[in-house]
């Protein structure tokens, strides 16, 4: 790093809010650690770069991000090593993906040694709040905001990137329910649906509200133009066991470019298991399901991390297709996946397993994915 150019100034808080925190019991998101990396751009400036005690800061009530919606944020995690140390996993590819998202929201790219080594002081200033519990992990959180005082609708001058982490356990506990709608659409070619933007998830809050209160734990999104195209789950990327075969929706624009989808994909390779990248319709599920083709189908996300799916139902607001899943379905809004999802056997399992192992140092990472702090 460049220490001249990206010198970080460190303020250690005074007392450790770690021994409040019940490390065997942690829920998603609730806890914050001690500190968090700030930074500021001025005109494509980056400077007065800090760790300081996690805590609030102030925005006036005219802040841009807050009316016009420039904000962006990331998801990563680190895991305890055997020997204690903290590691980061694939931060290269969430510092590529948070400037994909920074181009397509027209805010100011972050440069990867400010990025990197931010984080990595940030995580060695705390890496005792990084959980050696099995399956808990310390979540990264890394964003950034609009910052210009000014009410009108234009490209702000000003922004402030922020890095804050929190240590948590599994953030499903159980194989998940999605439900399928064409009530609602996620993104549309040519939006922000492959920004990590955080409108697109304010956008999404109704219809998982109504899922959940169907009984399902989120939605899974189908395409902006036919509804019939299955794109991804609030929380993550999904890919499908269809004769043995591990089916994905392609990239195209409309989806997250998912650092774990990447790496889930290179593992199944590895397990010499087919993947094919391609469109897949809801219809096309429901057929595959009804033949006993459908083998089984489970999440990708960094917070999910390769998450069993369980059942996937619609609300009922689906067109009827012009094939024979689009009767299947007419008559059958859910279906069940075969088996039991947490089948040790099960491809997702084996491949969560072996992610896993990589992540946390107890088999060799061949692949360059992690970091050691």
């Amino acid at each position: 790093m460049d220490a001249v150019k990206f010198q970080i100034d460190i303020q250690r808080a005074a007392i450790s809010r770690r021994d409040q925190i019940d490390f065997d019991h942690l829920p998603f998101g609730k806890y914050v650690s001690d500190h968090m990396l700030v930074a500021e751009c001025v005109r494509g400036e980056w400077r007065n770069i800090e760790i300081r005690p996690y805590g609030p800061f102030e925005l006036m009530p005219s802040t841009s991000a807050l009316h016009y919606g420039q904000a962006i944020f990331e998801g990563m995690k680190a895991y305890r090593a055997p020997d204690g140390s903290p590691l980061l996993f694939r931060p290269e590819a969430n510092w590529e993906r948070i400037n994909r998202s920074a181009r397509r929201m027209c805010m100011p790219e972050i440069p990867y040694d400010l990025f990197l080594e931010g984080i990595r002081q940030l995580i060695s200033l705390d890496r005792d709040w990084v959980p050696e519990q099995e399956g808990s992990s310390l979540y990264i959180r890394p964003f950034m905001i609009a910052t210009d005082a000014y009410t009108g609708i234009r490209i702000s001058d000003t922004y402030k990137f922020i890095v804050y982490t929190s240590p948590v356990g599994k953030y499903y506990s159980n194989p998940v329910k999605l439900r399928a709608t064409a009530n609602y659409v996620r993104a549309f070619p040519g939006g922000t649906g492959e920004a990590k933007s955080a409108g697109n998830y304010a956008g999404a809050l109704l219809a998982t509200k109504e899922a959940k209160s169907a009984g399902y734990d989120n939605v899974l999104w189908l395409d902006g133009i036919q509804k019939r195209y299955i794109e991804e789950v609030g929380t993550m990327n999904v890919m499908f066991i269809i004769d043995g075969v591990a089916i994905t929706p392609e990239l195209g624009g409309t989806i997250l470019r998912g650092t774990t989808r990447t790496a889930v994909i290179q593992l199944l390779r590895e397990h010499d298991i087919e993947v094919v990248e391609r469109r897949i319709g809801i219809d096309e599920l429901w057929q595959a399901h009804s033949e006993g083709r459908l083998q089984e189908a489970f999440g990708l996300g960094t917070a999910a991390t390769v998450a069993p799916i369980s059942v996937i139902g619609h609300d009922g607001s689906l067109p009827e297709f012009d094939s024979p899943g689009g009767t299947l379905m007419e008559s059958d809004p859910k279906i069940t996946l075969p088996g039991d999802p947490m089948d040790p056997n099960k491809i997702g399992m084996r491949i969560l397993r072996h992610l896993t192992n990589i992540r946390t140092g107890k088999e060799a990472d061949r692949f360059g994915w992690t970091v050691r702090v």
